[in-house]
């Protein structure tokens, strides 16, 4: 399968480059960066500390999609909107690792998935994916009498919040209990705020240093609590996620798909 990894001189960047290179069953087939980005021509390998794969950053992401197999994209919501476009009109998978994308971002994602086939997820680690799956399961058991709140820490240099994947584990408690997240989300709190209100989904966001990603769910009761968490000690297995993506996506039908699809949930 060729592969084209966008934002490749970014730190996730050059780790998608990395798990490309290798993993069985594909190939780095084109690199790209922003218009201007320094490391325009430059060797996508090199760049991410492998011997030279001949394969020279450009900015000409067009040319790229339209012979390949499919893209890994862990950019910002706007280029990630732009090359879902492209991937439609080249009929290829898009594999999306990119944060903060807003409904009208995801209602672009589903438009493109018409002709693309789209895997879109907060989060590429099969762990977190899992957890997702065990929140939903344990939200529907347990009910409104126990509290659901959704704590996350990352790294300072994380510009959205909560995070995709805390969203994504919001979504799939609101999923269990069968309500909508936005009508009970509480992303937060100071001050004289009151009491909780029964069934909020509460969100706490932490930021510092150079955390890859924590994540936990407390579904907090009357003399107990539960606790479901997730720690990623190396950005590497959000690449290793996408590769396994792209791979199963290969075949399929054109469609928005998660992780979850992947995994067989």
């Amino acid at each position: 399968m060729r592969l084209v990894v966008v934002g490749a001189d970014g730190r996730m960047g050059r780790m998608l480059v990395r798990a490309v290179a290798q993993a069985e069953g594909c190939t780095l087939s084109a690199a790209i960066e922003r218009a201007g980005s320094p490391a325009l021509g430059q060797d996508a390998g090199t760049l991410a500390g492998l011997p030279s794969l001949d394969v020279p950053i450009t900015d000409d992401p067009l040319a790229a999609f339209a012979a390949a197999d499919g893209v890994l994209d862990f950019t910002v919501p706007a280029a990630t909107v732009a090359f879902a476009e492209l991937a439609a009109q080249a009929r290829i998978v898009h594999v999306v690792g990119t944060t903060g994308l807003s409904e009208e971002d995801l209602a672009k994602l589903r438009a493109a998935s018409y002709h693309a086939r789209i895997v879109q997820s907060g989060n590429m680690s099969l762990g977190i994916n899992l957890m997702t799956e065990l929140v939903r399961r344990v939200a529907k058991s347990l009910g409104d009498e126990f509290d659901v709140e959704i704590c996350e820490m990352h790294h300072r240099m994380k510009v959205d919040a909560p995070s995709g994947t805390a969203l994504m584990l919001g979504e799939a408690a609101a999923e269990g209990r069968s309500v909508d997240l936005k009508a009970v989300r509480v992303s937060t709190r100071d001050g004289i705020t009151g009491a909780r209100k029964p069934g909020d989904i509460g969100f706490a966001t932490l930021r510092g240093g150079s955390v890859v990603g924590d994540h936990s769910v407390i579904f907090a009761g009357t003399g107990e609590s539960l606790t479901i968490s997730h720690h990623a000690a190396d950005r590497g297995l959000f690449a290793s996620g996408a590769v396994k993506a792209a791979l199963w996506a290969h075949p399929k039908p054109p469609g928005l798909y998660a992780m979850t699809d992947v995994l067989g949930f």
